[in-house]
């Protein structure tokens, strides 16, 4: 790319200004509401199994599964939103409608409204990943991008840590102040720390709503034309990649039969990938079926037939893109983006399984109640969660001026491929207070990984590609992280008659994919990265 040299060095000799910090913080503040209202299902989960009688399957449902089906669908035209509407306008929207529906669990008194308010809360939140990375990274210069990424692992982090603490705390507070559901609204415990869980997103949401909007691509130099019909193109991809009326659109667009040959063979690979999995988990853990809406399922073909339709979503995307998006098509099918995505995504089914299952492990191996697992575990995830990117984040920067792209590659490698030795000891931890000592080491490890690896992903696409290509991210870590990670937890441990231990730590099995891609991606980011804006031409792009 013969201006890269140019175009960086204008970059890091921009300055970000006070409404930059600022929106840094309100899309931040976005970011750590969404992981409080999507997270707190964990820890109150022995209390709604309890007061509704549901089974650790539903609730697995409830917690990844459902969640992630939708929540990895809609940010595909959420995410195109992203691209050609207002961004902040868009966050506020997403996250009064996500907090109004998290607050409608506490309501609940069945599967059937619990199962209504992940939906919510799931849809409305598609947005908020790929709205503030992209305000973000039309803030902030190339060279403090990793510090930028730091501060929403940060919010993450803080997310996390104060859905258990709020959650656990909240509702053993409340069931011993107003015993028997004695008081105001008639609530128990774990449905009023789910409207007090909601109501802070309204108030930020009116912040956000007022909020500048940046210049799309002003800090790279590269403006974006404005999108003359950004809900339509939003509905179209809605269309053109869900399962069913993906065929039309094929048909629509007059796709050739070479396009619909590759649909229907993906389709077909990917059916018969999926129902041979059904198999073979459904013969290593048998699992009762769930009874939701009045009728039965085998939670493992739920599982799977997900994964099928995240799968069959991604390929229609990309044809999608192959027909009306050619240079989309042509920068995000790249080999280092692709492989930094399965990247994140491997990682992050190890995330989801440790900090799915750790609470109920903390209470069933050191015997801990619900309040002090909350409170202990929630606030040193929290404070971990911010110690680790404050390292991380300037760390990735400095990298990334001394070595450039290979840099941040170079920190992902060692963070990633030192952590499952850390896990297994981890999880092997004696007694409480060994396992918080060992946890601690381990967490900061892990969080070495998140700023590098987002800054190197959204680097590699034009700043009107950075929505979309956060949703494609999303699809791929929902669908192997959200999806897989806390599944293959639950069926080790069931397997291995509830040895939480042991089967969190056999999610580090995809370590070695990780270490292997990562070395892949070592040869081939730096020649990535100077042929971005040779590839977006060559699609047709005017930069």
């Amino acid at each position: 790319m013969a201006t890269s040299t140019a175009d960086e060095g204008l970059s890091e000799g921009k300055k970000v200004s006070r409404a930059g910090w600022y929106a840094l913080t309100m899309v931040s503040a976005a970011q750590a509401m969404s992981l409080l209202d999507r997270q707190i299902l964990s820890i109150l989960a022995p209390h709604i199994r309890e007061d509704l009688g549901i089974g650790d399957a539903e609730l697995g449902l409830l917690y990844g599964t459902l969640f992630a089906l939708f929540y990895a669908l809609f940010s595909l035209p959420l995410g195109r939103l992203v691209d050609g509407w207002v961004r902040t306008k868009l966050l506020a929207i997403c996250l009064a409608a996500w907090s109004l529906s998290a607050g409608l669990a506490a309501f609940a008194q069945s599967f059937t409204l619990l199962a209504i308010s992940r939906l919510g809360v799931g849809v409305g939140e598609a947005a908020t990943q790929p709205a503030a990375n992209s305000i973000i990274f039309d803030e902030f210069p190339r060279h403090l991008r990793g510090t930028a990424m730091a501060a929403l692992g940060i919010a993450v982090a803080l997310g996390l840590g104060l859905s258990m603490t709020l959650g656990g705390v909240v509702a053993q507070w409340w069931d011993a102040a107003f015993p028997g559901r004695s008081g105001p609204g008639g609530f128990a415990g774990w449905q009023a720390a789910f409207l007090i869980a909601s109501i802070p997103g309204l108030p930020l949401a009116w912040l956000i709503w007022r909020m500048r909007e940046p210049v799309r691509g002003g800090m790279d130099g590269i403006t974006a034309p404005k999108d003359p019909a950004p809900f339509k193109s939003s509905a179209g991809v809605l269309a053109a990649v869900t399962p069913g009326t993906n065929w039309f659109y094929l048909w629509h667009r007059k796709a050739g039969a070479k396009q619909w040959t590759i649909n229907i063979a993906a389709l077909a690979l990917i059916l018969m990938v999926c129902i041979g999995m059904t198999k073979v988990t459904q013969g290593f853990s048998p699992r009762p079926p769930i009874e939701a809406l009045g009728m039965s399922f085998d939670p493992h073909v739920l599982q799977w037939f997900v994964v099928a339709f995240g799968a069959f979503v991604i390929v229609n995307l990309f044809q999608s893109f192959k027909l009306t998006d050619k240079p989309a098509y042509n920068v995000i099918l790249s080999p280092s983006l692709m492989l930094l995505m399965v990247v994140g995504g491997l990682q992050t089914s190890i995330n989801y399984g440790v900090m799915g299952f750790t609470p109920s492990f903390l209470i069933r191996e050191f015997g801990l109640s619900p309040a002090a697992t909350g409170l202990q575990f929630g606030l040193l995830s929290a404070a971990l969660g911010i110690v680790g990117p404050v390292v991380a984040g300037p760390l990735s920067d400095f990298l990334t001026r001394r070595l450039g792209g290979r840099g941040r590659v170079w920190l992902t490698l060692a963070a990633l491929g030192i952590s499952p030795f850390f896990g297994i000891w981890t999880y092997s931890a004696e007694d409480a207070t060994s396992f918080y000592l060992r946890f601690t080491v381990y967490s900061l490890i892990l969080t070495l990984w998140l700023p590098p690896i987002y800054s190197l992903m959204y680097d590699l696409v034009l700043p009107r590609m950075r929505g979309i290509t956060s949703s494609v991210y999303i699809i791929v870590s929902t669908l192997l992280g959200l999806g897989m990670g806390p599944y293959f937890v639950g069926i080790v441990s069931d397997k291995n008659g509830g040895d939480l231990g042991q089967a969190i730590i056999s999610v580090n099995v995809v370590c070695p994919a990780i270490v292997l891609i990562l070395l892949v991606v070592l040869l081939r980011i730096n020649r990535d990265e100077s042929t971005m804006l040779d590839r977006a031409r060559a699609g047709g792009e005017p930069v």
